[in-house]
């Protein structure tokens, strides 16, 4: 997705302007939800009299991208550095796990997490794996969604740490760096340049898939439009409502990524 970019000031640094972007986008974020109730309040019915559900909606939506994607980079990170790791059973479980989540729908995903897990849980026969099994729409939601993206994020990691050189790690072996310092000071920092793209492409997707939580009950964007539809009956303006509200949500959010791209230099042609 390809949002112009803010303009800034030709004399600016690259890291002056890629760090007001993200903060200019942040705060536009912010202040988006919070005037979004009075803003969609002076729409006419059936819009106007549902600002607030909208508004709430909106709150969600956003709080399951965010707390989704920080969880589905840890994972993605961990289950990259699983499937490039020398130690065979633990590559075969990342990359079981890869294989399966990318393999199969997100949807099916949340009703799995939803409705399958306390059911596996409940036939081992204890009361409090069943018990921790049964979670509320909204944690079962972000489960799924985490796991989902993380194995997509795996794949962005795993692709920045084969390209770092492999003369690279001979040389830190060389000067007598652990492992972990080397992942740390060399390894990591260019892998992460290089999975970036694709990292913030995945949670500004990661946006819009949280629609689907819907399907499980959770009160987010298109859970409000579809219940104002089903009581109202007028399906076109809600529906049009619905889309410019994740518009303006993806714009910002991309903005926010593009801040940050601009900021490590991906390609490193910025001056």
């Amino acid at each position: 997705m390809t949002i112009p970019a803010i303009g800034w000031p030709a004399g600016w640094t690259r890291q002056r302007r890629s760090q007001a972007t993200i903060v200019t986008a942040s705060l536009g974020l912010v202040l988006a939800l919070w005037v979004a109730a009075s803003l969609i309040a002076v729409a006419p019915a059936p819009i106007g009299p549902n600002a607030k559900f909208f508004a709430e909606g909106m709150v969600v939506t956003l709080e399951l991208t965010i707390v989704s994607g920080v969880i589905g980079v840890v994972l993605g990170l961990l289950a990259a550095l699983g499937k490039t790791s020398r130690i065979l059973p633990v590559r075969w479980v990342c990359s079981f796990y890869i294989w399966v989540i990318r393999g199969t729908p997100l949807l099916v995903q949340i009703f799995f997490v939803y409705f399958a897990l306390p059911e596996i849980a409940k036939s081992f026969g204890s009361e409090w794996l069943s018990d921790a099994a049964r979670m509320t729409e909204f944690t079962a939601a972000v489960l799924a969604l985490s796991l989902n993206v993380g194995a997509y994020n795996a794949e962005a990691f795993r692709a920045g740490l084969l390209s770092v050189p492999k003369g690279q790690f001979e040389a830190a072996r060389s000067l007598g760096l652990s492992k972990w310092h080397t992942l740390r000071d060399i390894t990591f920092p260019q892998a992460f340049k290089v999975a970036l793209p694709p990292l913030v492409n995945n949670v500004v997707a990661l946006l819009k898939d949280s629609s689907l939580a819907y399907s499980i009950g959770v009160v987010e964007l298109t859970n409000v439009g579809a219940r104002v539809q089903s009581s109202t009956f007028q399906p076109v303006p809600i529906l049009i409502t619905t889309a410019i509200l994740y518009l303006v949500m993806t714009t910002l959010l991309t903005q926010i990524t593009n801040g940050i791209e601009h900021r490590f230099d991906i390609e490193g042609r910025q001056p």
